[in-house]
């Protein structure tokens, strides 16, 4: 048995080696690869059918990314302590996998393939997303599976303004640009991420680098594929075809397709036309006749047909099948306000595609929870995106999100992630897109809705974020090519790319690129992005003349938040012992108060449904955590009135004693009747005593002095008990006993005489 691997090291930068290795775990995959990067070790692995399922018409591709908790030391938190379905973490990473390989595999190929790539180890700084797809393209590279080119993935950031390839986690987080880039080495593939208002110029460069990054790991995967002695790829079993018939179906459908094409119908409309003429095709070419294995041949003919004549129309006469222009957005439609309840609300319309999206307020208890292997975080911000069946009308069973929505909410929300508020926002925040209507663009339109639904809450968004996706035409006989502003549902699913881009006015805050063709110039993607800027201004000036600012607070019927921050040494005192004083606070003001310690501060969210409560809340615990000063003056309560003044609680938690001298300019014999329990009454702190720390308060200081009052002579300081002056003789005070000074040694006393006239003492027998 021959355990030993073939392995391939490279530096990607700073030292950081990455290491490709095949041939030890696996063995039985049709290709199987390790890739290390410090203590980060991902496995991939690749199977692939040698035969299509019997009537197989498309590539079934299945790209899984999971990580094992073992991997980081740890025990999956669920019941049954093991790992389950795929969150949507890993589904996201999936979808990166997915999305950079589908298009280069053969268009005839439809043998079942499936790719599997597994976090085993973990390393707390390493990001395993980035080195993800560079495994899965590694398996495939060092196998048969007949895939066209070798490509690989890096993430690329912006740190304190340098490009960064692959930063670890701790440099991520001061990260203002951060994509996933997929490319062959002479191609860009697949491009995601966000940033925070980056220049189109900016994203140009981050890609530039990347590509040059990835060409490197391209050159690895060769020379791994090279010493495992891989001498090329399987051959498959073609599917069949029938030139003939397909030439009879151009003759017939190409003119009637051009006709509906070209009728800038509606999305149905456009839909029953294209069925109508494959009815009339099938009666034309006698379908039933025809052999059993051509029958399958006329729907693929015909739709591959319609997508020809589509492309040829927009590329030669400039016409969309909706007759608009190249670059021109749908008529536009939004509301804010409409729905009574939901505490933010807001409905947008772009042609055939609707979004209602709701915002909800929550309290901190309401965060999600996002684990992975090596990380466990809160997430106070939360988007979810639905895509119902009748949203384009077709009936197809419920069941939970798929990847597709899981992918198009992390679009929107990172989007809108960059203009949210710090983490001085007490408020969780929960944003609903339910897709009513789509052709085309539904994430786009989350991004729009949910800048106006966030706005309507009351959430201080200081921007509006629009997104528009563009797509592209292009024809590789006479290389000419178009871009598309807004693209329809059919344009996306006969075009070459998919490339949706949002922003603010002033720059980019999330990009999502899929390349469906061997790739796209630096050339075309600077016209899309050019093209995508003009369209996202359109569309964020009529965003603008909806709501053109956030609310000033929420609406009447939302839950009040406030955070505020403490000193640290001030929580035990909020809190009270066994958390009385919180517990009462909560109790007397209707509010829910969580604390949360944060470096050297303390925070603290108060919720409530009423404001009064609220305002109530926060000025009970300012009381508790603010520094009496001299000088000021309080609102404070009577606790218990004694014959020399009245004791008082000026701040919460904090006493003082009102002397009786100084709750008026009157002279007071006793404190009856002038003050009772409960009472309020203002006071100021004129000092406080320097060795015990007591507070000294005055209530008279606040009164108009009397006519005619003449302040007492204030009494000589006293000379120090210490110095007593010559007290002179004070005679015999002794009773003819010595003075203490002259009382000699003390050591045998005697018994001491008895005091005259004093009883003489009982002696007991012992004593006699």
């Amino acid at each position: 048995m021959n355990l030993t691997p073939i392995s391939v090291k490279f530096d990607i930068g700073n030292g950081r080696i990455v290491t490709l290795e095949t041939g030890k775990l696996a063995r039985q995959a049709d290709g199987a690869v390790t890739v290390r990067m410090g203590d980060c070790i991902l496995l991939a692995t690749v199977v692939a059918n040698k035969e299509p399922k019997p009537g197989q018409s498309f590539f079934p591709l299945t790209v899984d990314y999971q990580e094992k908790f073992a991997s980081a030391g740890r025990i999956p938190g669920s019941f049954f302590k093991r790992e389950g379905k795929l969150s949507d973490y890993e589904v996201l990473i999936s979808r990166l996998i997915d999305r950079a390989l589908r298009p280069l595999f053969p268009d005839d190929y439809f043998c079942e393939v499936q790719v599997l790539v597994t976090l085993i180890s973990s390393d707390p700084e390493v990001m395993p997303d980035a080195l993800a797809c560079l495994a899965a393209s590694a398996a495939l590279a060092v196998s048969d599976v007949p895939i066209q080119e070798i490509i690989s993935e890096v993430r690329v950031a912006r740190v304190d303004g340098e490009i960064v390839i692959n930063p670890g986690r701790t440099q991520l987080e001061k990260a203002d640009m951060d994509f996933i880039v997929g490319a062959t080495a002479k191609n860009i593939m697949m491009v995601e991420g966000e940033s925070k208002e980056c220049s189109e110029e900016d994203l140009i460069k981050a890609i530039e680098a990347a590509h040059t990054a990835i060409q490197q790991q391209v050159k690895a995967q060769e020379e791994l594929a090279q010493l495992a002695g891989v001498k090329g790829k399987r051959e498959y079993e073609k599917p069949h075809t029938n030139e003939a018939l397909n030439e009879k179906i151009i003759a017939f459908a190409k003119d009637r397709i051009h006709q509906v094409a070209k009728s800038a119908l509606g999305k149905h409309e456009r839909s029953e036309a294209f069925h109508k003429i494959g009815e009339e095709l099938e009666t034309f070419l006698n379908f039933e006749e025809l052999p059993e294995e051509d029958q399958p041949l006329v729907g693929k003919y015909l739709h591959d047909l319609e997508k020809e004549v589509v492309r040829n129309m927009i590329l030669d006469e400039s016409v969309r099948l909706d007759g608009r222009s190249l670059e021109q957005v749908r008529p536009l439609n939004m509301e804010v306000d409409l729905l009574p309840s939901p505490h933010g609300c807001a409905l947008f319309t772009r042609g055939e595609t609707q979004s209602l999206t709701t915002v909800t307020l929550g309290t901190p208890e309401d965060e999600l929870l996002i684990e992975s292997a090596a990380t466990s975080r809160y997430s106070k911000f939360i988007l979810h995106y639905n895509f119902p069946p009748f949203s384009t009308g077709e009936v197809k069973p419920m069941r939970g999100p798929g990847r597709r929505e899981v992918g198009h909410g992390n679009l929107a929300m990172r989007s809108l992630k960059q203009m949210m508020p710090g983490s001085d926002y007490a408020y969780t925040v929960r944003v609903v897109s339910d897709i009513l209507e789509s052709n085309g663009s539904s994430s786009m339109a989350t991004v729009c809705a949910g800048s106006l639904a966030l706005m309507d809450a009351g959430v201080p968004l200081p921007k509006h974020v629009s997104g528009v996706a563009m797509g592209l035409i292009s024809r590789a006989s006479d290389g000419k090519w178009a871009v598309l502003t807004d693209i329809l549902g059919d344009e996306d699913h006969l075009g070459d790319m998919d490339f949706k881009v949002t922003g603010t006015r002033e720059g980019i805050c999330g990009i999502q690129m899929d390349i469906k063709v061997d790739g796209l110039s630096m050339d075309v993607m600077r016209q899309a992005l050019a093209q995508a800027l003009r369209g996202r201004l359109h569309i964020l000036d009529a965003m603008y003349a909806c709501l053109p600012a956030a609310r000033p607070e929420p609406k009447p019927h939302a839950p009040r938040m406030e955070k505020m921050i403490i000193d640290r040494e001030f929580i035990g005192a909020v809190i009270g012992p066994g958390g009385k004083v919180i517990q009462e606070i909560q109790r007397e003001t209707g509010t829910t108060i969580n604390i949360e310690e944060v470096g050297e501060t303390g925070e603290v969210s108060i919720f409530s449904a009423q404001k009064e409560g609220l305002d109530k809340a926060v000025t009970w615990i300012k009381g508790i955590v603010a520094v009496p000063e001299v000088g000021e003056v309080y609102e404070s309560t009577v606790k218990s009135v004694m014959p020399y003044g009245a004791f008082v609680e000026f701040l919460p938690g904090k006493q003082g004693l009102l002397h009786i001298s100084e709750v008026s300019w009157k002279r007071l014999e006793n404190m009856d009747g002038v003050l009772s329990e409960g009472e309020k009454v203002k006071v100021k702190l004129v000092g406080t005593d320097p060795k015990t720390g007591k507070f000294k308060l005055s209530r008279r200081v606040l009164m108009p002095k009397p006519e005619g009052y003449v302040e007492r002579p204030e009494r000589p300081d006293r000379p120090e008990r210490g110095d007593r002056g010559d007290r002179g003789d004070r005679g015999d005070r002794f009773g003819g006993r010595p003075p203490r000074g002259d009382r000699g040694d003390r050591g045998d006393r005697g018994p001491r005489p008895p005091k005259p006239d004093a009883p003489a003492p009982f002696i007991g027998d012992d004593e006699e």
